[in-house]
């Protein structure tokens, strides 16, 4: 009889500690689900400017660069491009600030004067590159990266017009 209860009492606390963790997974698997709309929402597109530039990829190994122009055109007072740096060994030190230029038809350099996003450091990290607005409007832009992953320059090109 004692063995008896003893078995009853530990599928009991069995039941009830598998419907504690499932339980606690659902919730999990809730706000999962929310952060993922939430992300979506916030990634997907506010003008229809941000729409029309393409997503440019430097794959060159250890660093893998991603850029895509949000505001770009004489119809933007500032020039922003979100860049997003990935790398799976050593860890991404790299100030964009100090690393990345953009330069124009003519070959004129211009400097980004703000950088929005976390420090720099880790193995991921993205954020909003803005420059001012070139005048008038060259035919071309190029944006270069510079020394980052021993690559000693990359360099990603839109047509404006």
């Amino acid at each position: 009889m004692k063995y008896i209860l003893c078995v009853l009492g530990i599928i009991a606390v069995s039941i009830l500690v598998y419907f504690i963790i499932y339980s606690t997974g659902n919730v999990q698997s809730k706000s999962q689900q929310t952060n993922q709309t939430t992300s979506s929402i916030q990634s997907s597109p506010q003008t229809s400017t941000q729409n029309q530039w393409e997503t440019k990829t430097d794959d060159q190994q250890p660093v893998s660069i991603t850029v895509t122009p949000t505001e770009l055109g004489p119809d933007s007072n500032e020039w922003k491009f979100e860049i997003a740096f990935d790398t799976h060994s050593g860890s991404l030190d790299d100030d964009p600030l100090q690393v990345v230029t953009l330069s124009d038809d003519k070959g004129d350099i211009y400097q980004p004067k703000n950088w929005e996003g976390p420090e720099p450091g880790g193995h991921h990290f993205k954020g909003i590159l803005t420059f001012d607005q070139i005048k008038p409007l060259p035919l071309f832009i190029e944006l270069k990266i510079k020394n980052v992953g021993g690559i000693p320059e990359r360099s990603l090109k839109w047509n404006l017009k």
